[in-house]
């Protein structure tokens, strides 16, 4: 179960990092520094060092501000179309290490093409909204996209756990839906306007 699990930490952590490229690296960085639920093995446990998160909370923070800047947003993805890959390459990497059927150079391409592919969508739909909504619907789509982002990375992370409990979810969600479809018709066969 350790290599399904490591891959769909790796999909999706690339797919976060094509959002927003320093937000999973933090993330994984903490987790990695101060909780037992991601290893990093080396070179990767640099991440969980004091300067490299020191470096990933100043560049998360410029990168939050610049994101929410009409034109400035463009720009910055232009940046970006290295970064984000490249991010999203490391952490596929990163979190497909204990896996020793697939070899480093198809991690780091995988994690290249699912965060490549996510950041195309961002940097080419995000003039398009610009310019749909003034400008003023870029600080709304920014955030959007951290939460998304921030939301993939930690469930990435804790996908044994999330998927418990969504598959939990899903099955008192539909009881729920079955139990309220049948009370719907229980009432309405009785009602007097129905006979």
């Amino acid at each position: 179960m350790d290599w399904a699990t490591g891959l769909l930490t790796g999909f999706g952590l690339a797919g976060a990092a094509g959002l927003n490229a320093y937000l999973p690296l933090l993330i994984v960085a903490l987790a990695g520094r101060f909780t037992d639920w991601i290893h990093l093995s080396p070179p990767f446990d640099a991440l969980t060092s004091w300067w490299a998160i020191g470096v990933l909370l100043v560049l998360l923070t410029v990168e939050i501000f610049v994101d929410k800047i009409p034109a400035v947003d463009t720009a910055n993805d232009i940046i970006q179309t290295v970064v984000r890959p490249a991010a999203g390459a490391i952490l596929f990497a990163a979190s497909t290490r204990v896996i020793t059927d697939i070899h480093p150079v198809v991690a780091i391409v995988c994690g290249l093409i699912v965060a490549g592919g996510v950041h195309a969508v961002k940097a080419t739909s995000r003039p398009v909204i610009t310019t749909m909504g003034g400008g003023v619907l870029n600080p709304v789509v920014s955030v959007t996209e951290d939460v998304v982002s921030a939301g993939t990375s930690v469930m990435a992370i804790l996908v044994p756990v999330i998927t418990f409990v969504l598959f939990l979810l899903l099955i008192l969600g539909f009881y729920w839906w079955v139990r309220r479809r049948r009370q719907r018709r229980v009432n309405g066969m009785g009602s007097p306007g129905n006979a």
